[in-house]
């Protein structure tokens, strides 16, 4: 018996694919890295880790702030990761971004899983390999953003697809669809883009009959209601009066919410939630190169602010070496900046540097694997085992990209939802490239897909850098298109074996050292991105996300909160957050995120004021809030605490990694990119005209 067990531990043991490991260690290394040194990630959800871990009724709602006054704007399940982290590890950037490392990790992992058993270990590992690489995966991976949670049971979901086909089994399909419910609640109906992908891929790929199909399908759809309304109808059906404002909707409503704020603005253009239209953000056309007026800008904003913002829009300042004009998509300064809607928005130096390196690689693959899985002894529309396979990763590519190639409202770093699919179709495709190089000659059109695919690739990744290095786009261009000729000329296998690897190696140094920015940055911020701008700018620091405290006035405030309920009364969230974190004592920011959630009335106000429960309003200068008639009320009958009393001294939550020495961070100083100026975009600086005001005299 002894002897059996040994034998099967060895059979284990020598199972272990020690490139995946490798793999695997170096995405923990990139998303984890330093991710203890970088003050409170987004403290907006921060903030609503801190409220969670002191009651379970913030806990379900995912509340804002202790007191369970208004909830954040997504629903709880990637939040709920973090609160069990922070109460375990208690409130750091480390327990509130670890679950979001881990599940980058997991999702890296999940790839080689989903591509192995169909396309052998090699493809597992290259899809495994170009996730880890890719840029926006390492920033979101880094932040206590949703994104990465989202992505992880999103691949979760497909991997338990792939079982229900391969095992003829209804549990498995269900779970899937039942997954694709939970994952609704974790950033909502982004989570149905891959929906019909996966429903295309169970009909063309179940090997049951239709009326089976059909039943399935049903019973499928039905697990993804009953987990996707679980949640939010059990919200939507408690009584207003005993939970938190739903924050983001116009009504206190979750399904509001999900069909509107995070729904059909996300396609049509923001209408709520920010004090302002944002139609078509990013898409306006100029004429004679001119802003135009309608552009989009951050909320919240002096129009002073606004222009400097606009002027900023493309990008940081320039790094050392780049040429002629900015450098968009670089990272630290496009918030709001997604380029033009069309075909070609996802090539754009807009969101390419963040997603799209090997975007030409993985489509040229996806067409070339295609043909070459195609069984010649059957009909064209009789597709093979692995067709299939690539059917369902190209669905996910055609819906994800079609959705950002014509969307009007979303963040560069939502982009992470096209990572898998290039991944995939990346892996899958080099290794049908490659047999595609075996079996046909240089007289089939066939045999040139390699070669196109690294010359296509070289060729977009050296305008990505050309703004930045004139050597690394020298080298890209040379090497990649050397490498592609010579492909298609040299007879010799031995050789023309290490030019394929000099070529692949090629397309892959620029996103590896885009996705290393982050790292190197140890950035961990509320808008993540990378490029070679955070390596000066120091990320998204200075706005969203990522407030300070004016320890002066905490203290002010502290000492004479006495028994009032609420530490003080703000606008918005991004005045509020960094108290509760400092203090983890109930804020109340009246108008949510941006101060336009009709959350709070004049008269609930005057109530809570006359009861004792709000006794300081501090105003933190911001525009745009729909809670006007109750700031002019405070103005009108509130007494103004002179800022002497206090004092203006603030420290900011956010401790960023920096680079000091250009030499002590063992980069050289050609390598190095000048410094960019603060990027007013984020939101502009907090605490730049804070005024507050005693309101407890007023009903004596």
């Amino acid at each position: 018996m002894k002897s059996k067990n040994r034998s099967q531990a060895r059979h284990y043991r020598f199972h272990i694919d020690w490139i995946l490991t490798i793999i695997l260690v170096i995405a923990l290394v990139l998303y984890g890295y330093g991710t203890w040194k970088t003050g409170s990630a987004n403290d907006f959800y921060t903030s609503a880790i801190t409220s969670m871990t002191q009651s379970f009724k913030n806990f379900w709602y995912a509340s804002f702030d202790p007191a369970g006054y208004i909830t954040v704007d997504k629903p709880p399940v990637a939040l709920w990761f973090m609160a069990i982290s922070a109460k375990i590890f208690g409130v750091s950037n480390f327990s509130v971004v670890l679950p979001s490392v881990l599940f980058g990790v997991g999702s890296v992992y999940l790839m080689y899983r989903l591509i192995k058993p169909k396309f052998g270990k090699n493809a597992g590992r290259i899809a495994a390999f170009v996730m880890t690489i890719t840029p926006i995966v390492v920033a979101d991976s880094r932040t206590n953003n949703m994104d990465a949670t989202l992505v992880y049971f999103l691949l979760l979901s497909l991997w338990m697809l792939q079982k229900a086909v391969d095992k003829k089994n209804i549990f498995w399909l269900m779970g899937s669809f039942a997954l694709i419910g939970f994952a609704f609640n974790i950033k909502m109906l982004q989570a149905f883009m891959i929906v019909p992908a996966m429903l295309l891929f169970y009909w063309i790929a179940s090997k049951t009959n239709w009326k089976q199909k059909t039943m399935h399908t049903v019973l499928a759809i039905i697990s993804l209601v009953v987990l996707t309304l679980a949640w939010p109808l059990s919200v939507d059906m408690t009584s207003a009066n005993n939970r938190p404002y739903e924050g983001g909707s116009e009504h206190n409503s979750v399904m509001e919410l999900a069909f509107g704020y995070n729904g059909t603005q996300r396609l049509l253009g923001q209408t709520t939630g920010t004090g302002g239209t944002f139609k078509g953000m990013g898409n306006q056309k100029s004429k004679n190169n001119q802003t135009n007026k309608n552009q989009p800008t951050p909320p919240n904003m002096s129009k002073k602010n606004q222009q400097k913002s606009r002027m900023k829009m493309p990008g940081g300042n320039k790094p050392a070496g780049m040429k002629n004009g900015g450098a968009p998509g670089g990272g630290g300064g496009s918030i709001f900046n997604i380029g033009t809607a069309g075909p070609l928005r996802l090539f754009q130096s807009a969101l390419g540097p963040q997603i799209s390196w090997l975007l030409p690689f993985a489509i040229i693959g996806m067409l070339a694997s295609y043909i070459v899985y195609a069984d010649p002894r059957r009909k064209w529309y009789q597709t093979t085992e692995k067709q299939k396979q690539i059917v369902l990763w190209t669905g996910w590519l055609v819906l994800v990209g079609g959705f950002f190639s014509v969307a009007s409202f979303f963040h560069p770093y939502y982009t992470i939802m096209l990572a898998p699919a290039i991944a995939a179709l990346s892996g899958i495709g080099l290794i049908g490239m490659l047999k595609a190089l075996k079996i046909f000659n240089r007289k089939d059109i066939r045999f040139y897909f390699l070669p196109l695919a690294i010359a296509v690739t070289a060729m977009l990744q050296a305008w990505y850098v050309s703004n930045y290095y004139s050597w690394l786009t020298i080298l890209i261009l040379v090497i990649g298109i050397a490498a592609s000729l010579g492909i298609i000329f040299i007879k010799s296998k031995k050789v023309m074996k290490n030019v394929i690897i000099a070529g692949l190696i090629t397309i892959s140094i620029a996103p590896s050292f885009w996705s290393m920015t982050p790292t190197i940055a140890k950035t961990s911020d509320a808008i993540p991105s990378a490029g070679l701008d955070l390596l000066t700018s120091h990320g998204n620091q200075g706005g969203i996300g990522s407030g300070s405290v004016n320890n002066k006035l905490l203290k002010y405030l502290q000492k004479n909160q006495g028994n009032a309920k609420y530490l003080f009364a703000t606008a918005d969230s991004g005045t509020a957050a960094p108290y509760i974190i400092k203090t983890k004592k109930a804020v109340m920011a009246m108008g949510g995120f941006n101060g336009t959630d009709p959350a709070m009335t004049l008269s609930k106000f005057k109530q809570l004021v006359k009861s004792g429960q709000v006794k300081y309003y501090l105003d933190g200068g911001k525009s745009g809030s729909t809670n006007s008639s109750i700031v002019n009320w405070i103005k009108k009958h509130g007494k103004k605490v002179s800022a002497k009393t206090y004092g203006d001294t603030s420290t900011s939550n956010n401790k960023q990694g920096h680079f000091g020495n250009k030499q002590k961070m063992g980069m050289p100083n050609q390598m190095m990119p000048r410094k960019s100026s603060n990027h007013q975009m984020n939101g502009g600086p907090q605490n730049s005209s804070e005024t507050l005001y005693d309101l407890s005299n007023i009903y004596k």
